[in-house]
């Protein structure tokens, strides 16, 4: 009689789910992801003037040069993400730009108690949650159902 020890951690049909649609979760997952920088993008061009008068409210130098930067950096991450095509190198964009923005524009801690400095709070939490999936988008990579994949043969 033979005994073999088995996870049932390694074997669990989650592990099974998620190991046989890899590809597939990978893709849903970069498509999410982008779908931040696609809404705020449309939102920006949509109020431009508006967006412009946030950065300006922050002090930000050339807050139209600042928000035209911001919308270009976002459509170039959300087209890089959802055809997955220089993936990495948009996961360490979207890191970089993430970590730029809640530090410019987040800063909940210098909101007076209430709903702004909640609203900020949960904008910080959010990118802090979006950096962590573009590191994750660093390890993957783009996935079996990226440009990235089909270019490299």
């Amino acid at each position: 009689m033979t005994m073999s020890f088995r996870s049932s951690w390694s074997t669990s049909r989650i592990d099974q789910f998620a190991t046989g649609n890899a590809d597939l979760l990978i893709l849903i997952g970069r498509i999410l992801l982008a779908w931040v920088f696609v809404g705020s993008a449309y939102g920006a061009l949509g109020n431009f003037s508006g967006s412009v008068g946030y950065f300006r409210s922050l002090n930000l130098p050339v807050p139209q040069l600042f928000t035209t930067t911001t919308v270009i950096l976002e459509i170039l991450i959300s087209v890089g993400l959802i055809l997955g095509v220089g993936t990495r190198y948009c996961a360490i964009l979207m890191f970089l730009f993430v970590l730029s923005a809640t530090a410019i524009a987040h800063r909940y801690w210098e909101y007076p108690a209430g709903p702004q400095q909640f609203g900020q709070y949960n904008n910080f939490l959010k990118n802090i949650s979006i950096s962590g999936g573009a590191l994750l988008i660093l390890v993957t990579g783009g996935g079996r159902f990226s440009l990235d994949r089909r270019l490299a043969g």
